[in-house]
């Protein structure tokens, strides 16, 4: 039996900073339960020389498990505990491209980096292609992706993403920090802005884009798929096909109200919008696919918003870690992810 520290990534944000530990644990306890066959035991909060860790146990960790176990959102660096010394243990994470992909867009409101791949990683860990992490290309949806965090993370880690958003700001800065990115980066690839028409209607705009994980590949034609519907998400099946996404990860509004443009001033709470718009979001998932939605549980109670996921026929994820992941955010916002899979 092997002895294990974790140390978390240091955050710039503080209040997220104070829950990382127990997020990570309840993160940690997820991948053991999906890729890691239950074989990592007594994960614990443990503070080293006045800094804090999560330790744990394991028989034997290989390096299918340890790859697995890289990609935790809050991972810094992992040790192998030898008596009083740390042997580090080398990690290889699935990053296709430079962290400022994620962290170099600014604005108000921005959820903490962090927090959005620990909702990925849920999210995967939860469906049916946990295992397939590593070397498959899964499609991944934020039907209402703002400034497009989720979309970063999905093609950091070389996955095709797809995002919707109603805010014609949110879509426009995207849009333009995407391509100006690219460009900087000299990223082979093709980006545009499109209008999106059905039967004579104009139905919103469309960025798409092709990207090269590398030169050579995208030469070959092997390129990540990123597209951003500037639409309500009510209406996510007119852009996307019935069972075309392996994940969707999204934060429903932390606010009172979401609005749309699509009707005479339509104003919805969070609950009003989640009813509208889970049947279609639960079509567009695979079987075995799962949903992740962060919730402020002040005005999206965990229950309903649960409850909402089973009326659209998804099955949720509801005992153990799942209920860990709850954490005060400001005095307005107490943030908790909900979790469901399509059967």
């Amino acid at each position: 039996m092997a002895d294990y520290a974790l140390l978390i990534l240091p955050s710039t944000n503080r209040v997220y900073a104070d829950s990382s530990v127990a997020l990570t644990v309840a993160e940690l306890e997820v991948f053991n339960q999906s890729v890691v066959d239950g074989r990592i035991g007594d994960i614990a909060r443990t503070e080293l020389a006045g800094v804090p860790y999560v330790t744990f146990t394991a028989d034997t960790l290989d390096e299918s498990d340890i790859a697995y176990l890289a990609n935790l959102s809050s991972m810094y660096a992992l040790f192998r505990l030898d008596g009083k010394l740390l042997e580090p243990v080398p990690l290889h994470r699935l990053d296709a491209f430079d962290s400022d992909l994620i962290t170099i867009l600014k604005y108000q409101g921005k959820t903490n980096e962090l927090f959005t791949k620990l909702l990925l990683n849920i999210t995967l860990m939860s469906s049916a292609r946990a295992r397939d992490m590593l070397d498959h290309r899964l499609t991944v949806l934020d039907p209402m992706c703002g400034r497009g965090t989720t979309l970063n993370q999905a093609i950091m880690y070389g996955y095709d993403a797809a995002g919707i958003d109603l805010d014609q700001k949110d879509f426009e800065a995207y849009a333009a920090f995407l391509q100006t990115w690219l460009k900087r980066k000299r990223i082979k690839h093709h980006a545009e802005v499109v209008k999106v028409r059905r039967d004579k209607q104009h139905l919103g705009r469309r960025l798409q884009a092709s990207i090269g994980l590398s030169k050579e590949s995208y030469k070959a034609g092997d390129a990540l798929s990123l597209t951003y519907v500037n639409a309500d998400t009510t209406r996510a099946r007119d852009f996307h096909r019935p069972e075309s996404v392996d994940l969707i990860v999204t934060d429903a509004p932390y606010g009172v109200q979401h609005g749309s443009r699509a009707g005479q001033a339509l104003q919805r709470t969070p609950l009003e919008l989640l009813r509208e718009a889970a049947p279609a979001w639960a079509k567009l998932l695979r079987p075995g696919g799962s949903i992740g939605i962060a919730v402020n549980t002040n005005v999206a109670p965990r229950a309903d918003t649960l409850e909402i996921l089973t009326r659209a026929g998804l099955a949720p994820l509801d005992d153990g870690p799942y209920r860990a992941f709850e954490h005060r955010v400001d005095q307005a916002i107490v943030r908790d992810i909900v979790i469901a899979r399509k059967p």
